[in-house]
């Protein structure tokens, strides 16, 4: 019942982009409420147990973005790092963004900080997750281009690392992600078109 006092015109149950994570002992599912193009969105978080139970408890909203805002508060992906959580989201508007968690209620505080973008009017950055395989860096991957068009669906997957989760990302040319800068993994090839949401 509250995602109509974050998203207005929300007046169906889809929602996309859920990101589970075990956490403390509790298992977090983050989730987008908006509308399709629009910047007027927000971030769900439920909890619950045990999956097998599906008891799903609601536990309100994380972060939310109006029309005022310069990012737009969907995709998900939840990060810890040495005790620190993070959520990193975003997607078209601005770019990619990462805001600290408070640890018990994983809502966001302080100030989101701009991790990515493409500096491009006409092409989309999003679903991005945030990976540490342990040896020194953070590496962001990230969807971009344009999805949900059947087979004209241009997405493609790139990545950047960083020797900070805030960044700067940088891609093998070393260009910054904030300056659209990222190294291809994977876009359409043969009968697979549109490679996204690589988390």
């Amino acid at each position: 019942s509250w995602w109509s006092k974050y998203v207005p015109g929300k007046t169906d149950f889809n929602i996309w982009a859920p990101d589970i994570v075990l956490y403390d002992g509790t298992y977090y599912l983050f989730y987008s409420v908006s509308t399709f193009g629009s910047r007027v969105s927000c971030i769900g978080l439920a909890s619950c147990t045990n999956l097998a139970s599906n008891d799903w408890t609601d536990c309100g909203v994380v972060i939310n973005s109006t029309n005022k805002s310069k990012y737009n508060c969907i995709d998900p992906s939840f990060f810890e790092d040495n005790g620190t959580v993070y959520l990193a989201f975003g997607s078209l508007s601005d770019g990619i963004y990462l805001t600290q968690l408070d640890k018990a209620t994983l809502k966001a505080v302080g100030t989101p900080t701009q991790i990515a973008t493409r500096n491009i009017t006409d092409n989309a950055i999003e679903g991005c997750c945030i990976w540490a395989p342990g040896n020194g860096y953070y590496y962001l991957f990230a969807s971009y281009d344009r999805c949900c068009a059947g087979k004209d669906s241009t997405y493609n997957i790139r990545y950047g690392r960083s020797q900070n989760v805030a960044g700067p990302y940088v891609d093998e040319r070393g260009k910054s992600m904030l300056d659209g800068g990222g190294t291809f993994i994977a876009s359409s090839r043969d009968r697979y078109i549109g490679p996204g949401g690589e988390d």
